[in-house]
């Protein structure tokens, strides 16, 4: 016998010696209930498990070990840094989210680059966040404020010219909503550009979280943005930047 009907049995047995139809009536309506009560739980677990699937769930709280893959100089030569940011367009004066900005390796660029903005680096590990800010103070980077984000908002506390994505977008959970709650913190001709893998990249996330480029537009396009820019440059990613739809782009 199963356990559950071996369990169900001994209930019973109790019942009966205690006596008592109420009793009896009690404890085969609890039993009753069980088995639909576990029907319900794992429909509810199931869901939760669907609605993570338009996203990759990962943790990098280890900043000072993942900067040795994250800064290191061959990541150069396929990531092209200085040409990403000369295509960026920055200007004097600009304010930039970089939206996941991990142990700063874009950050540093921007905030050296000509334009020398004002950079938010945005993360939502509190240990990177961490590593940011002490990371800023050391190389003395006055112009890059570490910002500690939520998965559904980047916490934004002033509304900026460009947000830079980069290998994160396919870890943004409900992106519709996410986009369209970012779109409050972009200045009139804001742009927002994502570089994230692509599906035949030799690296990146599993198979399941790389989008094609008409996967991102079609998503970008239904948060009410559309494409102004498309570079083809990068060997392993996608490199596309987006204005909220009706807007003129700088």
């Amino acid at each position: 016998m199963p356990l559950g009907g071996r369990f169900r049995e001994a209930a019973l047995e109790v019942a009966r010696q205690i006596g008592g139809s109420f009793f009896m009536h009690l404890i085969r309506t609890l039993l009753t209930a069980i088995p639909l009560l576990g029907i319900v739980l794992f429909g509810q677990s199931s869901g939760q498990e669907k609605s993570q699937a338009d996203h990759m769930e990962h943790r990098f709280d280890n900043p000072k070990q993942l900067a040795k893959s994250f800064d290191d100089p061959a990541r150069d030569v396929w990531q092209m840094p200085d040409r990403v940011v000369e295509a960026l367009d920055l200007k004097r004066g600009q304010v930039v989210a970089d939206i996941g900005a991990g142990t700063g390796y874009f950050t540093v660029r921007l905030v050296k680059s000509e334009a020398a903005p004002k950079v938010y680096a945005v993360d939502i590990e509190p240990s990177m966040v961490s590593y940011l800010r002490e990371r800023a103070s050391q190389e003395r980077l006055n112009n890059v404020v570490a910002l500690q984000a939520a998965a559904d908002t980047p916490n934004l506390p002033e509304m900026v010219d460009l947000v830079l994505i980069v290998d994160t977008y396919h870890h943004i959970g409900g992106r519709d909503v996410y986009f369209r709650k970012l779109a409050k913190s972009l200045k009139p001709g804001a742009r927002v550009a994502i570089i994230d893998f692509k599906p035949d990249s030799p690296e990146g996330p599993p198979k399941e979280f790389r989008f094609t480029p008409e996967q991102v537009k079609s998503e970008m396009s239904k948060a009410g943005y559309r494409l102004t820019a498309q570079h083809d440059f990068l060997p392993r990613q996608h490199f596309l930047i987006f204005a909220i739809a009706g807007r003129p782009s700088k």
